[in-house]
């Protein structure tokens, strides 16, 4: 996986592509690399490509790039590695041995292995352990007399997936670009053209996009464009305007961009809110979901589909449906679903949950589910990405752009839109107007509880600093807490590093008690709902195993060292707020232990292999 920024034009390129390369550092950061190439000499078509390359950050490559490297056109990359490790060698782009062609890959090449033995007998000498240098090879190979169609033959001899983006030294005056399963978009300029893998390398220059569809090419050219399919037909293309200004990609004033999206989530689950509440009829309005009343009437199951931080939100998701709309529901990982054949039933409506739209186990299940008939929404942040183009209607959560690695505001706003989507099957089913203004009402309060939640968060930084010296950690829910314990052990983990599980309160007494010491502190869920004696039985068996405990709770809980007191709303609402100090709590532990907690190591942002 990586991110991907090319240019042609006027401009001197290496200043925009390393600027491209910040914005989308989040996407990979292992190793960096760009190529560029000026205007051909005097009496001479072929043109020189220069190119530099690091591990490490970008502003590991921005120390090697030399003072005079000028040029007009070029691409670059930023690395998270999946063939090879993190090095030099390894970082993109490559190019062959003649200097000719100079290629990123985002993707995975699946018969790579066996392209690159036909290769090396046939006398190709590589020069990485990537997957990718084996495409290089072969464009540079063909005697193709055009670059697309050397582009084209390449595509077609390899499997798997793959956002690409080509320079060729004698075709100077453009840039090819492919896509399969990886996402590309073009920017569209004023005679200069953009390629990225994300709109945030392009904002800054020009919000007119088109993202390529599957199976689909385009020349890049200075002062024009053009799109095709691989196999040689032309597409058309209109752009569109990118939602989010330059500036919503930028820090904002605070330290990370973590603590930023953290600060955000009022704002941002106002503006999910905004538009869509009926109050006439107790209800909301979602008209991307293209199902009507009759359609939703004859829904006998939900399934919902999602991967890490999606997958939780998409479990507090399943229990809003049944609890709302009495619809048998389940969330399962989408990586796992893909694989073990599933049964496709023509009556259950099938939910596909991404924040960037893009992540490819989820893109796979819905394709395998589209090819078996079923009716799939999706549920994502980035507009016209590929499962929101792909699936038969959804919701978009409107968290904005969510830049650190870790999912903080678009998780809360999954889980709100979540709450809209149950609200909106319920109404139409059995849900009363009684308990649909009762719902109503919660939704419309969530803005002001989480701002009351960021306010406390003085109080939850000096707590981390007592927690931050643990070995391990346990989380506990029971049944709407649950999914809010795995979420909060995934966000401690992944930027603490501290070793974290989750567990049901009910089953502690199944295995898990047996962890329990002064040296393990659990964080329990304690919501003030018909479960609350339940959970304080729970604290009980730690309690007298002499476990230290951390309470997130509606009140101070007698048997918890801590609590972290949050403000309560309607029951099916409640686990929406108790995450929020748990992203708090995993902030600032991992900054009292000095992590770099936007880039947290062996991760990337839009998870486009598998």
């Amino acid at each position: 996986m990586c991110g991907i920024v090319g240019y042609i034009g006027k401009r001197d390129v290496a200043p925009l592509l390393l600027e491209g390369l910040q914005r989308l550092e989040y996407r990979g950061y292992d190793s960096a690399g760009l190529v560029i190439t000026g205007k051909p000499a005097s009496g001479k078509t072929s043109a020189t490509l220069k190119m530099v390359k690091a591990k490490g950050r970008v502003r590991d490559l921005e120390a090697r790039v030399p003072k005079r490297f000028a040029g007009t056109t070029g691409i670059a990359h930023t690395r998270w590695a999946t063939h090879g490790a993190p090095s030099d060698e390894n970082a993109h782009p490559h190019m062959d041995p003649e200097g000719k062609v100079a290629l990123v890959h985002n993707g995975i090449i699946d018969n790579a292995d066996e392209l690159r033995t036909k290769l090396v007998s046939d006398g190709v000498v590589f020069l990485s352990e990537t997957d990718t240098e084996v495409v290089t090879h072969l464009i540079a190979r063909s005697h193709a007399p055009t670059l697309e169609e050397k582009v084209r033959q390449a595509v077609r001899t390899i499997e798997g997936t793959y956002g690409i983006a080509v320079m060729h030294a004698d075709f100077p005056d453009r840039i090819v670009v492919a896509r399969n399963g990886s996402p590309v978009v073009l920017g569209i300029g004023e005679k200069e053209m953009f390629v990225a893998s994300d709109v945030a390398a392009l904002v800054s220059h020009t919000r007119q996009v088109v993202t390529l569809d599957d199976g689909e090419m385009a020349t890049l050219k200075a002062d024009d464009f053009r799109t095709y399919t691989t196999e040689g037909s032309r597409t058309s293309a209109t752009p569109t305007t990118v939602e989010w200004e330059a500036e919503s990609y930028d820090m904002g004033g605070h330290d990370t961009y973590m603590h930023k999206e953290i600060s955000e989530q009022a704002d941002a689950v106002d503006r999910v809110l905004r538009g869509r509440i009926d109050d006439r009829f107790s209800t909301v309005h979602l008209g991307g979901l293209n199902l009507d009343a009759r359609e939703a009437r004859g829904v006998r199951r939900v399934k919902i589909l999602g991967c890490g931080t999606s997958y939780h939100a998409g479990l507090i998701g399943a229990q809003l449906i049944e609890e709302l709309a009495r619809i048998p529901a389940d969330a399962e990982p989408a990586s796992e679903f893909r694989y073990r054949n599933p049964v496709v039933d023509p009556d259950t409506l099938y939910v596909a949950v991404s924040q960037s739209g893009e992540t490819y186990d989820v893109l796979a299940a819905v394709q395998e589910l589209k090819r078996k008939g079923a009716r799939v929404l999706g549920v994502v942040n980035v507009v016209g990405s590929a499962i929101a183009r792909e699936t038969d209607g959804g919701v978009y959560v409107h968290a904005g752009p969510e830049v650190c690695v870790v999912s903080t505001k678009c998780f809360t706003n999954t889980v709100v839109s979540f709450a809209l989507l149950a609200l909106h099957l319920g109404r139409i089913r059995d849900l009363s107007v009684a308990d649909g203004k009762r719902i109503i009402e919660g939704l419309r309060k969530l803005p002001a509880q989480i701002s009351e939640i960021l306010a406390s968060e003085d109080d939850i930084a000096k707590l981390a600093q007592e927690y931050a010296g643990a070995n391990s950690m346990m989380f506990i829910g029971r049944v709407r807490g649950y999914p809010v314990a795995l979420e909060a052990s995934l966000k401690l983990k992944e930027i603490s590093y501290i070793h974290a599980e989750a567990y049901p309160a009910s089953e502690l007494k199944h295995g898990p008690l047996a962890l329990i010491e002064p040296a393990l502190p659990t964080v329990a869920i304690v919501p003030d709902d018909e479960l609350l004696e339940k959970n304080r039985a729970a604290l009980e068996e730690i309690k007298a195993r002499s476990g230290p405990i951390l309470a997130v709770a509606h009140a101070p809980q007698e048997k918890a060292d801590h609590t972290i007191v949050v403000p309560k709303n309607e029951t099916e609402l409640d686990s929406i707020l108790m995450g929020i100090p748990l992203q708090l709590l995993a902030y600032h532990t991992a900054l009292a232990l000095g992590r770099d907690i936007d880039k947290p190591r062996n991760l990337a942002k839009s998870v486009t292999v598998e």
